[in-house]
């Protein structure tokens, strides 16, 4: 089996080159690796974003909550996605998911 962990590694790189739809494929084999490996929803997130597929990459925002409901960090990234499909789309309901998204994080910051 595939180490996912190595080919986050390797997805990483890849972005930080250019190579989006290279490293969305790492990304993927290291979710086939393991599907709760929250680190890569939400790089696939921010790498899906950048391609402009906004739907697919709010599902792997969101699956990093799902997997990681407790860490503030994974819904102040699911807002930022939201933020970045209202530029993409102009679509408004993207703000109102935004703003409700970091405001979970806020108070989860806030009980820590």
């Amino acid at each position: 089996m595939a180490d996912p962990h190595a080919l986050y590694d390797e997805a990483d790189k890849l972005k930080d080159a250019g190579q989006l739809d290279e490293a969305t494929a790492k990304l993927n084999e290291a979710l086939a690796a393991d599907a709760n490996y929250a680190l890569a929803h939400s790089a696939l997130a921010v790498v899906l974003q950048k391609l402009g597929r906004h739907e697919e990459a709010i599902q792997h925002a969101q699956k990093a909550c799902e997997l990681e409901p407790d860490d503030p960090f994974s819904y102040t990234a699911l807002s930022v996605t939201y933020q970045r499909a209202f530029a993409g789309t102009n679509n408004m309901q993207y703000i109102r998911l935004a703003e409700d998204a970091m405001e979970r994080s806020r108070i989860m910051q806030s009980r820590r």
